[in-house]
This record gives structure tokens, sequence and C-alpha cells, in this order.
């Protein structure tokens, strides 16, 4: 991990450019996050840019929060655009699975672009593994094996993804981490899973191990919320302090703090 957690080093000193497409709720907080953690963030959302934006972008994040079928339409642009000059696309598919025009969008965007990973809830990637999930709104019910869970995910789309949630798994096919860092006050604030996969796409950026980059950026997130409510137990006074920790915290914190273990998925139908 120790190489891993110096991703953050790289991050600041390139600044990488993310053009998010993203939902309206989190457009504000996930720009301020990007800049508090040393990335440049960029929401360009209509057609007839997107395709020049992605292409000086440093990586592309689409997210259907709040989706209508034109930002649908320009998220297949821009990830097109993406994949022709070679940067990684991250999908958030926040609440696929509560309505059939989710399901069909999020399916549309993994069939059309060529996806770096998908990072979502345990509800989301389910859903989109054709496991059986509750999805209320953007939010998820029920418990899963998060490793049967990831290589059904992948077994279907043949495509990286992070599952997070009170613990985070990523797996690429091969092989998959488990991360347990993080805090419980993460999800008492609107757009912390939106604003941590622009984070996982920022790492994304300047490493090209798909693996290590979202193990790595999930890891430093949970551990800047982890000291973030060590000073705070409400909801407000965390948002602000999170960003504060996103922009405080250190490759050497990181290197002390960081949970990450390797995770046997798959393996035991090897």
């Amino acid at each position: 991990m120790e190489n891993w957690a110096r991703m953050i080093e790289q991050v600041r000193e390139k600044q990488p450019l993310i053009h998010n497409i993203t939902n309206q709720v989190v457009m504000n907080f996930t720009a301020n996050g990007l800049y508090a953690m040393g990335a440049s963030p960029v929401m360009a959302h209509a057609k007839e840019e997107v395709e020049d934006m992605a292409r000086i972008a440093n990586a592309v994040v689409l997210n259907i929060g709040t989706l209508t079928q034109d930002q649908v339409d320009a998220m297949i642009l821009a990830g097109k655009a993406a994949n022709q000059v070679g940067i990684p696309v991250v999908l958030d598919p926040v609440g696929v699975g509560a309505t059939p025009l989710r399901t069909k969008s999020a399916e549309r965007i993994i069939r059309e672009v060529k996806l770096s990973i998908i990072r979502g809830n345990a509800g989301e990637i389910a859903s989109l593994a054709g496991v059986e999930a509750e999805v209320r709104g953007v939010d998820s019910e029920g418990e899963f094996h998060l490793e049967q869970l990831a290589e059904a995910a992948f077994h279907k789309w043949e495509v990286p993804v992070a599952i997070t949630g009170a613990q985070d798994l990523v797996y690429d096919g091969s092989s998959g981490y488990l991360i347990s860092n993080g805090h419980p006050l993460l999800s008492k604030v609107t757009g912390t899973g939106c604003l941590l996969t622009s984070v996982i796409a920022s790492f994304l950026a300047v490493e090209g191990n798909v693996l290590q980059a979202a193990a790595s950026a999930i890891s430093y997130y949970g551990i800047a919320a982890e000291k973030a409510a060590d000073k705070t137990r409400s909801p407000g006074s965390f948002a602000v302090r999170f960003l504060d920790e996103l922009h405080d915290l250190m490759a050497e914190e990181v290197e002390e703090r960081s949970k990450v273990t390797y995770s046997q998925v798959g393996e035991d139908r090897k």
C-alpha cells in the first residue's frame, strides 16, 4: 500500500481535469471536494460541447443521479470521445433499479462506452448484475455477499467494479481488494458517494492500474472521513471538516491508517 498512498501526491502535482456529467444535487459538493483534494473539476452537460470537453480532460465521470434523456445522450457522446483519446471513464449508476429509465440508461452506457470502472453501492451493483435488490429512490436496502456480487457483476458486463458502503470492495475480474476505512457519517451527507466516484476518477487520471487506483482512492477518502468524524458528530459540520481533511490528508497518514486487504474473489470457484 506504500506506493498506492503516494497517488494523492501525484493528483496534487498533476491537478488532473475531471469532466463530470453529474446530477444537479451534488455539483457544488463534487466541485469543492475535487478542488480540496487537488484535482480540477469541470461540469459540462450540453451535447454541443461534451465531446470537446471530454477530449481535453484527464478523466470523465458519468453520473445518472438526476438523469434526462438528453443527459444520457450527452454521456454517450462524452464517453465515446474519451475512449477515442484513451482517458478513463467512470460510471456512477445512481439509483439504478429504482425505475426502468435508470436501468435502461445505465445499461445503454455500459454497452456503448468502454468504462474503466463502475462505482456504486451494493444495491446498484446488484441491479446491474441481475441480482434481486430493493432500491428506494437512490438508496438500496438488503444485505449482499460482496465477493459474490462483484463476481456476478463482472461476469455480466466485464467491467471492473467498486462496491462501496460499510465495507468496500474493488474487483477487476482477476483480483480484488477489501477496504475498511470510512465512517457512517458519510451516509448523512448528500453527495458523498458521487464525490467518491470523482475522486476515483482523479486517481485513475494519474495511475493506469485500475484496481490499485480505485483501492487507494477509496482508502484515502475513508481516512479523511474518519479524521473529520474525530472532530464532530453532526452532519453539517462533518461535511465542512471532511472537505478540510481531503485537502490536508498527507500520504504518510494514508500509509499508516489504510485498511486494505486482498480479497479472494472467485478463487474458491476456480
